[in-house]
């Protein structure tokens, strides 16, 4: 697997930058590395990564604002590693549609674990399992399981591939309160006991589906517990 991954390391500390591409390296992953968010977006138009590795205090411009800059044309992967710890920091990255945040200093073998989970991830939003059903259909949202499409009152919504996970992962549960250490497991595959990233997922996954966001109908909050998907009426 890693030979085949292609890895964009976006970092302006000399010595974290080399870090991570040794890293890389060791590790059997195909890497290149920059410094400047101009050269960051640069090489992402040139060939785009499987797994970008982003720095959010860039020398000339905000990790946030290149992933927004990202995010308007393409849904691979972002790792945020940031020095910067506090969950203001960790939603804004989150929202703009990172995929994962890691808070330096960090141990290289943590770095390695989430890469592995974020390409699971990736993977399995790519394809569709065989036996099950391949439309799932509640209310007025639909999933189209093979086309990976979702439709909300026949009309087709873009998701995220974490948002697109979490609604099949609630929908598979249909009316079962799932918490929010088993769906942070399911989705980042490691255990997680900071919630703020799925809180800041399933928000904007409301705005998405649900006719009114301020009184949504489809997913329920169990307050302290996790999340439900309720089974609404054909």
């Amino acid at each position: 697997m890693n030979e085949q991954t292609r890895i964009l390391i976006c970092e302006d500390d000399t010595a974290i930058n080399k870090l991570l591409s040794i890293t890389m390296e060791v590790a059997g992953y195909r890497y290149r590395s920059v410094t400047t968010g101009k050269q960051c977006i640069r090489e992402i138009v040139r060939e785009e990564p499987d797994i970008l590795l982003l720095d959010l205090g860039l020398p000339d411009m905000e990790g946030v604002e290149i992933i927004k800059k990202v995010r308007a044309f393409s849904d691979f992967s972002i790792i945020v590693i940031s020095a910067r710890g506090e969950e203001t920091d960790k939603v804004m990255a989150l929202d703009a549609g990172a995929d994962d945040y890691l808070t330096k200093p960090f141990s290289t073998e943590e770095l390695l674990a989430r890469l592995r989970a974020t390409y699971r991830r990736s993977k399995a939003a790519t394809k569709e399992t065989g036996q099950e059903p391949t439309v799932f259909s509640n209310g007025w949202l639909s999933i189209d399981y093979l086309a990976q499409e979702v439709l909300i009152q026949g009309e087709k919504v873009h998701l995220t591939p974490i948002e697109y996970k979490l609604l099949v992962l609630l929908a598979n549960n249909l009316n079962r309160v799932l918490t929010y250490q088993f769906i942070t497991r399911d989705i980042w595959s490691y255990n997680e006991t900071d919630y703020a990233a799925l809180r800041v997922f399933a928000t904007t996954l409301r705005k998405k589906i649900e006719l009114d966001p301020s009184n949504p109908k489809l997913i329920q909050t169990h307050i302290g517990i996790g999340y439900r998907m309720v089974k609404l009426d054909a």
